[in-house]
């Protein structure tokens, strides 16, 4: 059977579910087979409501209650979690395609609310504050793990396809790897940027990751993870690329993205630009 596809657009304090015109028409009809489910009655509206699509390409809405900053899918395609900073105890929202049902798993968070991310195989969601990256099991509901970055201000967490391993990325200018099976305090402090980091991101499937700044520039590296845990990861510089994206209003590139599969990364600068690189 074909897979549903679905790509998810937080706007303003909305989810968008949508479809893209490119899938099949096997992927379109399981796509829409996910979304005919009814929201149950026992969804709570505070949290979340769900809506029906607009019959083309938006498959389903929905509206939480603050504006959302993020939105991450699980590794399994079936759960996603938003981020709305301002809607406090609602802040953190998970939501089931297959239920149509949202719930809301933390009655409070510490800390100003920057970033989230699945475990790729493990119960675990990772929300990162100004100054921490706290770990918490889903199934037991507990805080699993602090991750201490020493960073004025965090901007942007990435984790390893393995989940061992976590990216943190910060305004003052400093890239963070973690190795939770060394240490809650990073492994290695990179500090290849001249101004604020906005994004770090692994690949899903080679040894590489990247970054970005408001330099501008994009810095992509060799990070290849060990199965031997006494073997500390292996991080090598291997490109720095300048000169693709200009500078609005003091911003750079804000976001990058690696391809499933190739070796080809994607950046989006403030300069309205996506530019994508593969090798040569």
């Amino acid at each position: 059977d074909a897979p549903p596809i679905f790509l998810a657009v937080g706007c303003g304090s909305e989810i968008v579910l949508v479809c893209p015109r490119v899938a099949a028409d096997d992927e379109r009809a399981a796509t829409r087979a996910v979304c005919s489910v009814e929201s149950p009655e026992s969804q709570d509206e505070n949290i979340a409501v769900w809506e029906a699509g607009d019959g083309g390409n938006v498959m389903r809405r929905v509206r939480v209650r603050e504006e959302v900053k993020r939105v991450q899918w699980h590794a399994k395609g079936d759960y996603l979690v938003s981020l709305a900073p301002l809607a406090n105890t609602r802040a953190v929202v998970l939501h089931r395609l297959s239920a149509g049902r949202s719930q809301a798993p933390f009655r409070r968070v510490k800390g100003r609310l920057q970033d989230v991310a699945f475990h790729p195989t493990k119960a675990f969601l990772f929300i990162a504050t100004m100054h921490h990256v706290r770990v918490y099991n889903l199934t037991r509901q507990v805080l699993h793990k602090r991750l201490q970055t020493g960073c004025k201000w965090v901007s942007r967490i990435a984790v390893h396809p393995q989940g061992d391993n976590v990216l943190v990325g910060s305004y003052d200018r400093r890239v963070c790897w973690f190795d939770m099976d060394l240490s809650m305090r990073p492994y290695k402090v990179l500090r290849h940027h001249e101004y604020a980091t906005r994004s770090v991101c692994y690949h899903p499937s080679l040894p590489l990751f990247a970054t970005c700044s408001d330099d501008a520039a994009v810095h992509v590296f060799h990070g290849r993870v060990f199965n031997d845990l006494m073997e500390n990861p292996l991080i090598v510089p291997l490109k720095k690329i300048t000169g693709r994206h200009g500078v609005r209003d003091h911003l750079g590139v804000l976001d990058i993205a690696f391809h499933p599969t190739q070796p080809w990364l994607f950046s989006a600068g403030a300069d309205g630009d996506v530019r994508l690189f593969a090798d040569a």
